[in-house]
């Protein structure tokens, strides 16, 4: 079994707007052991105003974001799934990584037209993330670790304080190869000093493994962290499968209801104890190693209030239907941007054999294969490409057209829908930071001066 840890560093927090700067990954075997290490950087794609926070959380020079001697981020794109190709199998591994750089890598996959956007889930891979590790550590065994707090007290799960606090030294903290060091380090601890629990975490990599897990309707343990407080535990059962995604189980608290006093509750009932909160009734994602972890002497309470769950097939059918009925469809909502409808269907298999040949071709041929495309993500997602890679190739009217979206994206009103970074949101980040004194003021003159430089493109 081998470890890949990576990490990403970006040009902001959304994984659908912002894009990924930098991935850097080390090829470990079980023991840690390193085999391969690869750091890759890539420029800033076109369309993209960068957060002035990240440019200075990161210390990224802006002439780094336009260095023509590094990929575009298409082709930084190809050589991150030729790597994840080559290490495979492997547990793809990272610090909060499910939550981010999972959801960050998989937008510019599916954005760049890779054939295979969830390229670190399947061919024998797995997915392990030492956040959600660090809870079940929290939980089950404190002492194994040294906790950062701040001011107030609060423990913070922050990689950069957690790693040096627990021994390990020269962490280049914000760099990608700096922290997939650091996570490393603290997986190695947990492992070490904990081997039965590292055993019990890994466990949970394995979506198959979760779900038999929880078919046994044993009471078991949910660790998660919910808000700023600290990890908590949630003591249940498994209570059924989302009618609607097939990741989704339910998990019944059994400290904060008895099921026998919803078996025959109305609809109405039983969707709050999914919805409302607190929730009674929890979803857990079963392909996201959760933070599972066995009882060692579940109370006498638990156990009957568990069993009460599995003699009630119906009980768990009519939870499957609430579980699916939480986020219904509006058919009468206006249709999101093409980065938000990366769920919004399986590609047909004649454009899943365009999408293969379209990594390869020229972009002559590719500018034909857009045209090619049944499905219409592909067609706008490929069309920008064209005009990012070979802008050579655009009539003058595809190229007023273009302008014209880069205009309209970046002067965006500020509302719910505008999640992207515009001029205005930039300027006004760069504000505040002098403001609080955030950064250097030189590094803010030259990130102000990029930013207007890169937007002046299209608003003049």
């Amino acid at each position: 079994m081998t470890f890949a840890f990576y990490d990403l560093e970006t040009t902001g927090i959304s994984p659908a707007f912002d894009q990924p700067l930098q991935f850097a990954a080390i090829l470990t075997d079980d023991a840690f052991r390193e085999i391969e290490r690869v750091n890759l950087r890539c420029r800033i794609a076109p369309h993209i105003i960068p957060s002035p926070w990240a440019l200075a959380v990161t210390g990224l020079r802006p002439a780094q974001l336009v260095d023509p001697t590094l990929p575009s981020l298409f082709e930084f794109t190809q050589d991150i799934a030729a790597l994840i190709e080559r290490w495979s199998p492997a547990t793809w591994t990272g610090f909060n990584s499910i939550h981010f750089d999972e959801e960050m890598l998989r937008q510019a996959f599916y954005q760049n037209l890779q054939p295979d956007i969830f390229a670190t889930q399947f061919n024998g891979n797995t997915r392990l993330d030492v956040l959600t590790s660090l809870y079940a550590v929290w939980y089950r065994q404190p002492d194994l670790l040294k906790w950062p707090a701040d001011e107030t007290g609060r423990v913070r799960f922050k990689l950069d304080r957690l790693a040096p606090l627990n021994g390990f030294v020269a962490h280049n903290a914000h760099d990608a190869l700096g922290d997939v060091e650091a996570t490393i380090h603290l997986a190695c601890l947990i492992a070490q000093r904990a081997p039965e629990l590292w055993t019990e975490i890994l466990a949970n990599r394995d979506k198959a493994a979760v779900q038999t897990r929880l078919a046994s309707f044993q009471p078991m343990a949910l660790v998660e962290r919910l808000g700023g407080g600290p990890p908590r535990a949630t003591i249940g059962c498994y209570c059924g499968t989302s009618a609607s995604n097939g990741n989704q189980a339910a998990f019944f608290d059994l400290d904060a209801a008895d099921p026998s006093d919803l078996l025959a509750a109305d609809d109405s009932v039983l969707f709050a104890a999914v919805d409302a909160s607190p929730k009674i009734i929890r979803s857990l994602a079963t392909n996201k190693s959760p933070a599972l972890l066995a009882l060692a002497t579940p109370s006498g309470e638990h156990i009957r209030r568990a069993e009460i769950i599995a003699t009630a097939p119906e009980f768990r059918a009519r939870v499957a239907q609430a579980l699916a009925a939480r986020f219904p469809k509006d058919p009468a909502a206006p249709t999101p941007p093409v980065e938000k409808q990366i769920f919004g269907g399986f590609y047909s298999n004649a454009d899943k054999a365009l999408l293969a040949e379209f990594q390869r071709a020229s972009w002559p041929r590719r500018q034909e294969i857009v045209a090619s495309f049944s499905d219409l993500r592909l067609r706008q997602l490929g069309r920008r490409l064209v005009a990012f890679e070979s802008p050579e190739l655009l009539s003058t009217e595809e190229m007023k057209l273009f302008n014209r979206y880069l205009h309209d994206k970046w002067s965006a009103p500020e509302g719910p829908d505008t999640n992207w970074m515009t001029l205005a949101k930039a300027q006004a980040a760069i504000d505040e930071m002098r403001a609080d004194k955030a950064a250097d003021p030189q590094e803010l003159n030259a990130i102000a001066a990029f930013i207007n430089q890169w937007a002046s493109r299209a608003l003049l």
